[in-house]
């Protein structure tokens, strides 16, 4: 089992982090780096995955932000169109279920 460096531990509050596993859990680390990471948590992406599982992350992704979902878009080269994120399904508020 391989697990993940301990200076990412801030990006993994809510989720036990000592069970994390790179193989297991990648598309979940891709994706919180991708949303929050630095330059050295980005690097250390790059360098433990590879080009295709990170941009598979950025077109599938339903947790991605608009704001960097479009970043990465333009620094993978990707076709707006086929990001799901950036579809206008996922872009509307969800209304209250309880006024409160």
């Amino acid at each position: 089992m391989k697990n993940i460096p301990q200076f990412l531990e801030k990006y993994f509050w809510d989720v036990n982090f000592l069970e994390l596993n790179i193989e297991k859990d990648s598309q979940f680390i891709i994706e919180r780096i991708l949303e929050n990471g630095d330059k050295k948590e980005i690097q250390w992406m790059k360098n433990n995955f590879s080009s295709e599982q990170i941009r598979e992350m950025i077109l599938n992704s339903k947790n991605l932000s608009p704001k960097s979902a479009n970043f990465w878009r333009h620094i993978y080269n990707l076709d707006k169109s086929k990001i799901l994120c950036l579809k206008k399904l996922f872009q509307k508020k969800q209304k209250r279920i309880w006024e409160y």
